[in-house]
């Protein structure tokens, strides 16, 4: 069993190609030289930390920027314009550009950690806070997508019961308890904090192959509560949308009222594609390959198949980290009444510049001007 285990250390020695021939063996033909094993797993799972590295490097540095100032923006177009924070959807809103700013500050942490080739410098602490604050912002989108749609659902199929019921107070409570929910489901990625590996802090790493077996067993607890539960709500609510869009006809009245019909029609159209599409791109990828990928690290499927899995992993978890980019994009095309706020916003904010342009000008000078 010792000469084996000389053989298969020599062989990851000399050449990745000659380790990935050899560990396919099983598990059992080491005996019980347990710390062979688990080198080999630790050497296979982190076979390709350059593909990782330099995919993680290129999407955060496209998103922190994007993700960052269109969250703020959107979360300054809500605040100014006090008439809108009375809607329910209003609020919902806000509360996801707050979760996906929160997260894009995160990002020049990992930008970090990433440009030198997976070594932290920072405290335990805030390794702790990133893992925790990507798993928070996951699934609080999601459960704030999920609110958007059953919100438009009763707006368009029960818009009376929709009034007396989503109102901003009771649509503010339910939000934070989104928040408490997520946060404390998100508690035992707390504990995930900075490894050593190869001489050099690490994070984003479980700290042992045992805890490959914990965040299997998280992984489908999320899976099923923080993706399908409310992923088929929302399958639920376009269904009924959609429904209700191609058999009610209306009442035969004024124009204006086909017209605000036919506004609503559309606006929950663009709600309906737009969410949908982030779901199929941004989470449902990430979810089904991650699930994918902890059964073949656990199982030992062999490193070819775990190494290309993680690949795909590695391309899954930027989509999903992606979506705090898209989610402003759901604001404007969405929501006719963001798009006029925000013109509005941007008047004000114009206009004041030019005030204290023409109050800063000489006396002179504002007396031709008038």
């Amino acid at each position: 069993m010792h000469t084996t285990g000389r053989v298969l250390r020599n062989k990851y020695h000399r050449g990745n190609d000659e380790f990935l021939v050899r560990l396919p063996t099983p598990p059992v033909a080491l005996g019980n030289n347990t710390s062979l094993t688990v080198e080999l797993l630790v050497a296979c799972v982190h076979n390709d930390d350059a593909f990782k590295y330099r995919a993680y490097t290129i999407t955060y540095l496209l998103l922190f920027p994007v993700a960052f100032l269109c969250n703020v923006g959107a979360l300054v177009v809500f605040f100014m314009q006090s008439s809108r924070r009375n809607s329910a959807s209003c609020v919902v809103m806000m509360n996801l550009a707050l979760s996906d700013g929160s997260f894009a500050l995160t990002l020049p942490l990992r930008l970090a950690y990433y440009f030198r080739d997976g070594v932290w410098d920072f405290p335990d602490w805030l390794c702790r806070l990133c893992v925790y604050g990507f798993y928070v912002n996951l699934y609080t989108s999601i459960l704030f997508l999920t609110l958007l749609s059953m919100l438009r659902w009763l707006a368009v199929a029960r818009p009376l019961r929709h009034i007396t019921v989503a109102t901003p107070t009771r649509t503010l409570l339910v939000c934070l308890g989104v928040w408490l929910f997520v946060g404390v489901a998100s508690a035992p990625f707390l504990s995930n904090g900075v490894t050593n590996r190869a001489g050099s802090p690490r994070c984003f790493e479980p700290s042992s192959p045992s805890s490959w077996g914990r965040v299997l067993i998280l992984n489908y607890i999320a899976l099923v509560l923080g993706f399908l539960l409310p992923f088929l709500t929302i399958i639920f609510c376009y269904s009924r949308i959609v429904r209700h869009l191609t058999t009610s006809t209306g009442p035969n009245g004024s124009n204006l009222a086909s017209n605000a019909r036919r506004l609503n029609r559309r606006r929950s159209v663009h709600l309906v594609t737009m969410v949908t599409v982030t779901f199929l791109l941004c989470f449902l990828p990430y979810h089904v390959i991650r699930s994918l990928h902890l059964h073949a690290v656990c199982s030992r499927w062999g490193c070819g198949v775990t190494v290309a899995l993680q690949r795909v992993v590695v391309v899954t978890l930027c989509l999903a980290a992606s979506n705090s980019m898209v989610n402003p994009l759901l604001y404007y095309y969405s929501t006719r009444s963001f798009r006029d706020n925000m013109r509005d916003v941007q008047s004000s904010l114009l206009g004041s510049k030019r005030g204290s342009f023409r109050s800063g000008m000489p006396m002179s000078r504002r007396r031709d001007t008038s």
